[in-house]
C-alpha cells in the first residue's frame, strides 16, 4: 500500500513539473550554455554594464522596436527607416552597394569631378581634392576610375554655416556618373544644425560611402563608411608638425594627471557631460576648465556657476596644460567629435575619450586601446581614479603610440585622405589587404604596401620585432652610363672585386648607356652570375626598379666608377645586417637650412655630420625599390629623369620618411670622392657644372612634396673592431681597410 502511495506521489509530481515547464512557469537553462534568457518565446541578449575599457556602444534602448505601441502604430517602411539610421543606404555594404568590376580593369583609381563654374569650395575641401589629384591613385579618365569623389563641397552641411552649399540635392542628382551614389565617396566634417545636430547631410547619399567626422556607431555602416577625425581649417595640407614627445621620462608622470579646457554648453545637446566636469576638477593635478563665454547671447543663458568658471578658466594657459599633462580629457561637444582629439595626440597627452557612441577615427584598422583610454560619460566620477590606476609601463606605451598614430595618419590633411583611400583599397583587394599589425606598428599602413607582400617578414622594419635576420646574401646592381671601350675601365675592376665577396649572390649590370650592349665576351668571367639588363627608357629612375632578377633581401647599389675593395664590400654588408631598414654605405652628404635664402641647402663638405648616404656605394632593402617605383608620384620621378640627377637624394628622402632615422655611414673612405671625380669623363654627370645647383633645387622640390624635411642628421660612423688601434694587424678581421 505504501509503495502504491509513493508511486502515485511521484507520478503526480512529474506531471506537475511537465505542466509547469510547458506553460513557461519555470525558466530553463539557455541552450548551449549561451548568455541569453528565454522571454515570451524568443531569446533576448543580456546586456551587462560596460567596463571602462569596453568599446563604445550606443546606449539608447535596444528593444524599443519590440514594444506593442511601436509594432501597432509604425508602418513597415518607417521601421526600415529607423533600423537603417539617417541614411537611406543604411544597409549598404561593400558587396551590396559597391561595383568591384570597376576596379579590376585598371586597379584602384580615383576620379575627381571637374569643378563646376561658380561653385565655391572651402580651403579644407580644396586641400582634400588637391591631395587626391596629387596622389598615385588619381586618374583624369572616369572610364578608368574605381572610385569617384565630388567636386561639390560637402564638408560643412550645417545650414547656419557660411560654407553651406545650397541646392546640393539637385546638383548631385544631375551628375552624369552619380548612379545613385554607387562607387562614390563623400567627405563630411559637420552635419546637422541647432538644436539637435543630426547626422543628416541634407541630401540623399544613395549608395555612396561616407568619410565622415563625428559619426555615431548607430549610423556608421561597418566596412563601408570610414570614420575620419574632425580637423580645423588650419590643419596643414601636407607634412604637418611632428609630435611633441622629444623624450620619455621615467616615471612618465607630468605636472598634471588629467586636463581639459573648453566651452561649456548651458543648454541643448552635448551640454550634460561638460556641465558635470566641475565635480571632478580639483585645481591640483586634475584641472578641468570650462567657460560659458561663447556665442553672442551667452549672458542671457548663464547660470550661477558661469562667473566662477570663467574666472578659473582664464588662469590657465591651454598649451602649457596640454604639454604638461599625462592624460587629456576629450569630451563630446555639440557633435561627437572634437578638435581636442588631434591636439591631445600631437602633444603625447593620452586621450581619455568621453563621447558615448562615437565611432573613433579609422576604427576599422586602428586599435585605439593601445593609444587612448575609452571612457563612459555615465561614469565620469570614476575617471580620475581609473587613470591613476594605470601602470607607468602602460602610460609609456600609450604615449609612444599617440606619437606613432599622429605622425602616421593624422598630422596633415594628406595623411587623413590617403589613409581613407588605403582603407577602401584594402576592402577592394579583400584577401590581399594589410594585416591589423601593419596598421598599428611603425611605420604604419601608408608605407606598407600590400601589393608588395602581406607577410610582415618581407618588410625590413619588422625584422627586429619578429626576431628574424635578413638572408646573408646581396645582389649588386651596377649602374652603367658610359660605353665599354677598354678592359681597364673601373666597371670591370668593380665587377671582379664585388664577385669575390662571399656574400654576393649575383651581379646585375643596368645598362643605361646610349651605346648598344657590349658583347657577352667583353664581360669578365666571375664566380657569380652576371646579368646585363638594358635600362627602361635609359632614365635614372630605372636603377630603382624592382627587377625580377633581384631575389635577395639586400641590394648593393653601385655607380660604375666606384672604387671599393672586397673587404669594404664585406664590412658594409655586415653592418647592414644589423640595420636592414636603413641605407648603409660610404659616400655621405648633408643638408642644412640657408636662413639667408630661406631654402634648404646641399653640401658635400667632409664633416662629422651627415644626413644622406649616396647610392653610388650603398646597401638597402629591396622593398625600397618597390616603394620608390609605386609610392612616389610621377612628378618627382620625371624631374629626376629629366635632370639625370638627384635619384640618390630622392631615395634618401624616401627611406628617412619611412624610418624616421638617419642612414648609417661606415668606415671613412676619403679617396672615394677624389677617385670618382678623377675618373669621370666629360659625359659623366659629375662633370656637369650645373650638377651641384640642380641638387640644391631637388632638395627643395622633394621637401615641398613631402611637406617637411624627412632627412635626419647623424654623427655616427661605424668602423671595424680595433680599427686604427695600436695592436697587431693579425688580430683584425678587416685589416685591409686600414691600408686604403
Amino acid at each position: 500500500m505504501q509503495a502504491k502511495k509513493r508511486y502515485l506521489i511521484s507520478l503526480l509530481t512529474g506531471a506537475f513539473l511537465v505542466l509547469l515547464f510547458y506553460f513557461g512557469g519555470v525558466p530553463g537553462p539557455a541552450a548551449g550554455g549561451s548568455r541569453h534568457e528565454r522571454s515570451r518565446g524568443r531569446y533576448r541578449s543580456v546586456q551587462p554594464w560596460p567596463h571602462f575599457s569596453d568599446r563604445l556602444q550606443s546606449f539608447s534602448p535596444r528593444d524599443h522596436t519590440d514594444t506593442e505601441e511601436y509594432n501597432t502604430h509604425t508602418s513597415p517602411r518607417q521601421k526600415r527607416d529607423v533600423n537603417a539610421g539617417v541614411y537611406r543606404g543604411g544597409r549598404c555594404r561593400m558587396d551590396s552597394c559597391f561595383d568591384f568590376s570597376l576596379c579590376t580593369r585598371n586597379g584602384f583609381k580615383v576620379y575627381v569631378y571637374p569643378q563646376q563654374k561658380g561653385e565655391k569650395i572651402s580651403e579644407s575641401y580644396q586641400n582634400i581634392l588637391s591631395t587626391i589629384e596629387g596622389s598615385r591613385f588619381y586618374t583624369s579618365d572616369p572610364g578608368q576610375a574605381c572610385l569617384f569623389v565630388l567636386s561639390l563641397d560637402t564638408l560643412d552641411r550645417d545650414q547656419l554655416s557660411p560654407q553651406y552649399v545650397h541646392n546640393l540635392k539637385t546638383k548631385v542628382q544631375n551628375l552624369p556618373l552619380w548612379s545613385n551614389g554607387r562607387n562614390h565617396l563623400i567627405f563630411n566634417l559637420y552635419s546637422g544644425t541647432w538644436p539637435d545636430y543630426t547626422e543628416d547631410l541634407g541630401f540623399d547619399i544613395g549608395r555612396a560611402m561616407l568619410a565622415k567626422a563625428s559619426i555615431s556607431t548607430e549610423n556608421f555602416r561597418p566596412n563601408f563608411d570610414v570614420s575620419i577625425p574632425l580637423f580645423s581649417k588650419e590643419h596643414p595640407r601636407t607634412g604637418g608638425e611632428r609630435g611633441y614627445l622629444k623624450f620619455n621620462t621615467i616615471p612618465p608622470f607630468r605636472k598634471y594627471m588629467l586636463v581639459f579646457k573648453g566651452k561649456r554648453y548651458l543648454t541643448g545637446i552635448g551640454s550634460d557631460t561638460r556641465n558635470a566636469l566641475y565635480h571632478v576638477h580639483n585645481a591640483e593635478d586634475v584641472v578641468l576648465l570650462t567657460t560659458c563665454k561663447h556665442g553672442k547671447d551667452w549672458q542671457k543663458h548663464k547660470d550661477a556657476r558661469c562667473d566662477r568658471d570663467n574666472a578659473e578658466y582664464d588662469k590657465y594657459d591651454y598649451r602649457e596644460m596640454l604639454h604638461n599633462s599625462t592624460f587629456c580629457l576629450v569630451p563630446r561637444g555639440r557633435r561627437l567629435g572634437s578638435f581636442r582629439f588631434l591636439e591631445a595626440l600631437q602633444a603625447a597627452c593620452v586621450p581619455v575619450m568621453l563621447s558615448n557612441g562615437w565611432e573613433l577615427p579609422f576604427s576599422e584598422v586602428i586599435d585605439w586601446n593601445t593609444g587612448a583610454v575609452i571612457g563612459d560619460e555615465r561614469l565620469l566620477l570614476q575617471i580620475p581614479s581609473t587613470v591613476r590606476s594605470i601602470h607607468q609601463d602602460k602610460i609609456l606605451a600609450l604615449r609612444l603610440q599617440t606619437q606613432f598614430l599622429w605622425e602616421a595618419y593624422f598630422s596633415s590633411v594628406e595623411k587623413i585622405v590617403l589613409t581613407t583611400l588605403e582603407i577602401i583599397q584594402d576592402r577592394v583587394l579583400q584577401h590581399a589587404g594589410r594585416s591589423p599589425l601593419m596598421w598599428n606598428l611603425h611605420p604604419g599602413g601608408l608605407f606598407t604596401l600590400p601589393q608588395y607582400s602581406t607577410h610582415l617578414g618581407d618588410f625590413p622594419f619588422y625584422y627586429a620585432g619578429l626576431g628574424i635576420k635578413p638572408r646573408p646574401q646581396f645582389t649588386a646592381v651596377i649602374h652603367a652610363v658610359t660605353p665599354l671601350v677598354s678592359q681597364s675601365q673601373p666597371i670591370l675592376k668593380l665587377l671582379l672585386t664585388v664577385a669575390k665577396s662571399p656574400y654576393c649572390s649575383q651581379i646585375i649590370v643596368l645598362w643605361n648607356c646610349d651605346k648598344p650592349l657590349p658583347a657577352k665576351h667583353r664581360w669578365p668571367v666571375t664566380s657569380v652570375p652576371v646579368i646585363v639588363i638594358e635600362g627602361e627608357n635609359k632614365v635614372m629612375s630605372s636603377r630603382f626598379l624592382l627587377y625580377e632578377s633581384i631575389t635577395t633581401d639586400a641590394v648593393f647599389s653601385l655607380d660604375e666608377d666606384t672604387v671599393l675593395s672586397t673587404t669594404e664590400v664585406d664590412f658594409a654588408f655586415t653592418v647592414w645586417q644589423s640595420f636592414p631598414e636603413r641605407i648603409v654605405g660610404y659616400p655621405a652628404r648633408s643638408h642644412f637650412w640657408d636662413s639667408n635664402k630661406e631654402r634648404w641647402g646641399y653640401t658635400s663638405k667632409w664633416t662629422n655630420d651627415y644626413s644622406m648616404v649616396l647610392t653610388g656605394a650603398a646597401i638597402y632593402h629591396r622593398y625600397y625599390h618597390y616603394l620608390y617605383t609605386h609610392f612616389l608620384p610621377s612628378s618627382l620621378k620625371n624631374m629626376v629623369d629629366q635632370l639625370a640627377n638627384c635619384e640618390d637624394i630622392l631615395m634618401n628622402f624616401l627611406v628617412s620618411a619611412v624610418t624616421k632615422l638617419p642612414p648609417v655611414k661606415v668606415t671613412q673612405k676619403k679617396q672615394y670622392k677624389e677617385t670618382m671625380m678623377g675618373q669621370s669623363s666629360r659625359a659623366s654627370r659629375w662633370a656637369d657644372p650645373d650638377h651641384f645647383a640642380q641638387r640644391q633645387t631637388c632638395m627643395n622640390k622633394f621637401a615641398s612634396w613631402f611637406g617637411t624635411m624627412p632627412l635626419v642628421h647623424s654623427q655616427m660612423r661605424l668602423d671595424p673592431v680595433l680599427f686604427k688601434d695600436q695592436v697587431s694587424i693579425l688580430r683584425k678581421k678587416y685589416r685591409e681597410i686600414e691600408r686604403l
